[in-house]
């Protein structure tokens, strides 16, 4: 089974951008990535709207936030 992450990002961002690139570069093939803007959703904006990108896990929960966390990432993929 494929883990599914979902990145919330705002349009050219540039730590998100660099963020997929690391998340990319480390776990390639390992997982499906959604990007989502965090302002479509009321509560992203509230939860997470000062601070991008996030990654959270299928739950919904984070993984990860404003910086890569190889760690927390491998956690996720277990």
């Amino acid at each position: 089974m494929t883990v599914r992450f979902t990145l919330l990002t705002r349009p050219e961002c540039h730590l998100c951008e660099e963020f997929r690139d690391e998340l990319g570069a480390a776990f390639a093939g390992r997982y499906e990535l959604v990007e989502a803007c965090v302002d479509d959703r009321a509560d992203w904006r509230a939860a997470h709207g000062t601070v991008i990108p996030v990654l959270l896990d299928q739950r919904g929960a984070v993984v990860c936030r404003t910086r890569f966390d190889a760690g927390a990432v491998a956690r996720a993929l277990r």
